[in-house]
């Protein structure tokens, strides 16, 4: 089934100031010049090295070996044979994610001191068991749904976390909004629509900013509205609509049920943009003429969870079985 281990990988901070000064001694100088701790940088560097050397040494599975940098994710042509495993913080897998199709990642977290590890579960020890699970098919995957833009060119963009839509720069974005049969011009920073697995990020900022507003008028606090990672909803809000003789704020947030569209319709003639997942640089142009069709991807990401939290689930439903029996 699968013919190639692709690896995906990132450059550490160290490795980006090389590559901006050429030398590691330029770098270090940029940094203590600026009154910043070079030894961070290097302890970062050699983490992550030392991780991707063990790693490589653990997939000898018979099976053609690629590693390709994350800049060039949105280029490359993987396969249905392929087998992903992502090295890095979080948003290395969310990236990932939008470009592999239905195939599985293996997120491994290469510095588990520093990165909290919430899409990259997989410690470097724990690899070689994972891939193997995949492999035979054994695996247990957990299953994240996706948002998805298509523009009426025929132009597509996905999102793990979520998907902006706006201008890019700090003027105002014009468009016209419809959701579930009606429909308004309208005058904001953009929108936001995040998934359940965003609804902790980006959204629940917007959330808390509301939540204090609210206090501040003398209302009650609300809490962030919260999604499960497979859930097929989607929820966007309108930062900081503007209501004008042309531009009406009637509809500000909402939840794009499995099937439901957001339409969006572009009125700037320049600037206008989509990305997803905070990444500017890979962006979809929006301006007039171009409209935004937004919902849950049939696509799913495809995640392999720990071997350890597997066996994990396995015993406690062992034990919660011996606990029936014996009432």
């Amino acid at each position: 089934m699968y013919e190639k281990i692709v690896v995906v990988t990132r450059k550490t901070r160290l490795a980006e100031l090389i590559a901006r000064f050429n030398t590691k001694a330029q770098a270090k100088f940029y940094i203590e010049h600026a009154g910043g701790d070079f030894e961070d940088y290097q302890k970062e560097d050699d983490a992550y090295n030392r991780s991707l050397s063990q790693l490589r040494k653990s997939l000898d599975f018979g099976l053609k070996v690629q590693f390709v940098e994350r800049i060039f994710l949105p280029s490359f042509l993987f396969s249905a044979c392929d087998l992903i495993v992502a090295v890095g913080q979080d948003g290395l897998v969310a990236n990932t994610a939008k470009y592999v199709g239905s195939q599985p990642i293996v997120g491994v977290n290469p510095d588990p001191e520093r990165f909290d590890g919430i899409l990259s579960p997989v410690k470097v020890p724990q690899a070689r068991k994972c891939i193997e699970s995949v492999l035979d098919d054994s695996a247990e995957i957990k299953q994240v749904t996706l948002a998805e833009v298509v523009m009426n060119d025929g132009q597509r963009l996905l999102a793990f976390n979520d998907l902006f839509i706006g201008a890019r720069t700090h003027v105002s974005a014009r468009y016209r909004l419809e959701f579930q049969g009606k429909s308004e011009n309208q005058s904001s920073s953009g929108l936001i629509v995040s998934t359940g697995a965003g609804s902790t990020g980006w959204l629940s900022s917007v959330f808390n900013m509301v939540s204090s507003v609210n206090q501040f008028m003398g209302g009650q606090s609300t809490r962030p509205l919260k999604l499960s990672w497979g859930d097929c909803q989607l929820v966007f809000v309108v930062r900081e609509p503007f209501v004008s003789k042309h531009s009406a704020a009637g509809i500000v947030a909402g939840i794009l049920k499995e099937g439901q569209e957001l339409i969006v319709e572009s009125r700037m003639p320049c600037e206008g943009t989509i990305f997803s997942d905070g990444v500017e640089a890979d962006f979809l142009s929006f301006n007039s003429g171009l409209e935004a069709h937004v919902r849950a991807a049939d696509q799913k990401a495809r995640l392999v969870l720990p071997f350890a939290h597997k066996e994990s689930r396995q015993r406690s439903a062992a034990g919660a079985e011996r606990r029936l029996a014996a009432r």
